[in-house]
């Protein structure tokens, strides 16, 4: 009797509902070679899913979730669970979220155009040790790697990131509003508002309220 090849467990992370609809509809092209396990919506579902049921070879991150995002995701789970692969599946070609993702522990770095056919095989390509990419993100990272300062850009472009909600609070700041009409405007106490502007000063490297502002429109935050 001849030995049938193992089917390669993947997971997904990803919070549209249509768009996790339509890669787990390619995936299931291919249900001969793919073993489709799980959807998570965010990086936090993931590692409770990931906790009940860590047999997965290969996770297709997205970026952008809610709660936790792929990248901050992709950072613990290189850690926990070394074993698994992880393909950045996301709409972003910047060098930003390039360079982060590497950093995190990416293994591959795909966008959501490509074809069924081009995600198996890099779903494939990664379990044999190699690296897929998309023609332009390969781009984008040799000109990072040829280019220090473009790197050392996205090095600091990393560095000065925002949550959704402090960037909601920065855009309010920007246009002289009081903690109070924040606080209103965004159904959230002053006390809250407080707390994310000492975030947004924390993680921008500033002391006030015109350097943040300053700082987040430099990097296009805002």
């Amino acid at each position: 009797m001849i030995e049938q090849p193992m089917k390669i467990r993947v997971a997904i992370a990803e919070d549209n509902n249509v768009l996790a609809m339509t890669i787990q509809e390619k995936l299931e092209l291919f249900a001969h070679d793919i073993d489709f396990r799980y959807r998570a919506c965010n990086g936090i579902d993931l590692l409770s899913k990931l906790k009940a049921d860590k047999s997965i070879d290969v996770i297709l991150m997205d970026i952008e979730m809610p709660d936790m995002n792929g990248i901050d995701a992709t950072e613990i789970i290189s850690v926990k669970f070394p074993q698994i692969k992880i393909i950045m599946l996301t709409v972003f070609d910047d060098d930003t979220k390039i360079f982060r993702s590497i950093q995190a522990g990416a293994n591959g770095y795909l966008l959501k155009e490509e074809s069924p056919d081009r995600i198996i095989d890099g779903i494939k390509m990664i379990m044999n040790g190699g690296a897929p990419m998309s023609p332009t993100i390969a781009a984008k990272s040799l000109e990072l790697l040829r280019n220090p300062n473009r790197l050392n850009d996205a090095k600091e472009d990393a560095s000065v990131s925002l949550s959704k909600r402090e960037i909601e609070v920065l855009e309010q700041l920007s246009q002289g509003l009081a903690y109070k009409e924040i606080a209103a405007n965004l159904f959230i106490s002053p006390f809250t508002v407080r707390k994310h502007i000492e975030n947004i000063y924390k993680n921008l490297h500033v002391n006030n309220k015109m350097k943040a502002v300053q700082t987040a429109r430099k990097h296009n935050i805002i």
